[in-house]
Formats: structure tokens, sequence, C-alpha cells
């Protein structure tokens, strides 16, 4: 069965990452938790809003690096905005076999974000783990050459770790 792609998903989350940066002052709550590998360095924005308190934490290791370095929000959330602006995305269904890797000349980012917006009637929740590329063609292709990698071949995704929107 071939992968799921997830350029919809992404295009809206990239959205929805860019008002919550911009204009936060829309948002009731919210918990966000990024990781992002990109080219051997990472990326991590953990930001969380409760009881009118906000919380951030913007750091990285640069490639080849050991040590993690605080990083200014704009930075951290340029970083996501490009990976989410890729031209494909696939997603893992579940964790990672025993021994597995991702390639780290892919990018992917592990993503759990729980929000809501002022007026909205009920929060919205996504935790999921992303791949990602240039085109579909080379999404199409990375899923054929790794077929051990659990990736999401119906949507949507509704596991009890990992899940799209509910």
């Amino acid at each position: 069965m071939p992968p799921a792609l997830y350029a919809d998903l992404t295009t809206t989350l990239r959205l929805l990452l860019t008002e919550l940066h911009q204009s936060p002052d829309l948002f009731q709550t919210w918990d966000a938790h990024l990781e992002l590998v990109a080219a051997g360095g990472l990326v991590v924005v953990k930001s969380k809003r409760a009881k009118g308190l906000v919380d951030s934490l913007f750091w990285g290791r640069a490639p080849g690096s050991s040590e993690n370095k605080q990083l200014p929000e704009p930075t951290a959330f340029a970083a996501i905005e490009r990976f989410l602006g890729l031209g494909a995305h696939l997603a893992l269904s579940d964790a990672l076999p025993e021994g597995a890797v991702l390639d780290e000349a892919f990018p992917h980012c592990a993503v759990k974000l729980a929000y809501r917006k002022k007026g909205a009637p009920k929060a919205k929740s996504l935790s999921m783990i992303f791949i990602g590329f240039n085109d579909e063609a080379d999404a199409l292709d990375y899923a054929e050459r790794f077929p051990a990698l659990p990736l999401v071949t119906s949507r949507p995704l509704m596991a009890e770790r990992l899940h799209e929107w509910r």
C-alpha cells in the first residue's frame, strides 16, 4: 500500500504556527513541542500558555556539535517553517522498530501541539512525526527504499500516541 502524503496537513500546520508566532493573542491556550532534525542539526521549540502565562524555550545544536545553545525565537520558528514548506511530507504511524533510525539526509520533525483559539468551542491536538522531501517523487522513492519504516498508509492517523487533529 502506498504511503499517505501530508501536504494539506503540513500547510495548515505551517499557517497555524505562523499565526501562533505572530499573533499569540488569538489563542486562549497552547502547548507546543517541536523537534526538528535537519542537515545534522537540531532545533527545538517549546512554548506553552496556560492561565494567561507564557513559558517558551527555543534551542538548538549545530551540525556536528554536542553543545546546545539558546536560539532566538524568530530563528527557531523560521527553521520549522522552512521544513513545513517543503514539497512533500510522509509521517510515521508508530515508533520506529528496535534499532531503526531515520536517515539524517532527510529532515524530520516531531510535532506535539495542543491549542484552543479564543472563542473556539474546544481544544485541538496533534501528535505526529513528519519526514520532509523536495517533492512527491522523492517521498515515494524514500518509502520504497525503507519498507520497514512504519509509514502512514491510511488517513486520518488516529493511533494511541500519534494522531492527526482531534
